[in-house]
């Protein structure tokens, strides 16, 4: 069966319009998933922000209990103590001039950029490359720090980071179709408190708009944004 088929196949298997708990929406979007391959799991809030503002920006990174499922490779611009450390600590690449220069001739095979304050005057010339990728270091999300090590720490152990986009949507990979309901419901629930607590204060009306899950190439299933807290008190 085509990959379009098993697509159409699954939308049949429910009603699309219905909205869920988040716990049914996970059961169902673990049961719609290819068994091929361990795909991810993505959820997507419309919030109720205008990103248009700065002051209503919401961004920063949420720490999932339950991991990512995935291997994270990080890039660490440092130089010295912080480059050996985060070497030790697990980093993938790490480099200073030469990783800039690597990075400017092309070189992408990272998933989070990770830079020390000392480096970012060199760093900041790559946002052209780095920055249309979501792959600029930034201190609102931790990926600028004196600390390296502790960062690469984070990222490989279930860090992940998040923003708004033009349209107000975050969208957040919370594990894998293979990961128990109830692992992927301590991710999901990470996630809200953590969108609750970034809500700017400038964002009048409903918060929490719209929400959709689903899986990589599955259909998504929507969850009723009025029950979403559902799964932070379960």
């Amino acid at each position: 069966m085509s990959k379009a088929k098993k697509y159409v196949d699954a939308t049949r298997r429910f009603d699309r319009d219905q909205l869920h708990t988040p716990l049914e929406a996970l059961d169902l979007v673990r049961s719609l998933s290819n068994k091929k391959f361990d795909e991810s799991v993505d959820v997507v809030f419309r919030l109720g922000v205008d990103p248009r503002k700065a002051d209503q920006i919401v961004r920063g990174t949420v720490s999932l209990p339950s991991g990512t499922g995935k291997d994270v490779r990080v890039a660490v611009f440092a130089t010295g103590a912080a480059a050996d450390a985060a070497r030790a600590a697990g980093a993938d690449i790490v480099g200073a001039e030469d990783l800039v220069a690597q990075v400017e001739g092309g070189m992408l095979d990272f998933d989070v950029a990770i830079s020390t304050p000392e480096l970012m005057p060199q760093v900041g010339k790559l946002g052209r490359v780095l920055g249309p990728r979501g792959l600029m270091p930034n201190p609102k999300t931790g990926t600028v720090t004196p600390d390296p090590a502790k960062a690469v720490g984070d990222f490989k152990g279930g860090t992940v980071e998040y923003r708004t986009d033009r349209y107000g949507n975050v969208h957040v990979a919370i594990g894998k179709s293979s990961f128990e309901t109830a692992a992927l419901a301590q991710n999901f629930a990470a996630v809200v408190t953590e969108l609750n607590r970034a809500k700017p204060s400038s964002a009048k009306g409903r918060y929490m708009k719209k929400v959709g899950i689903s899986s990589t190439m599955g259909p998504g299933v929507k969850i009723d944004p009025m029950r979403v807290e559902e799964a932070v008190a379960d």
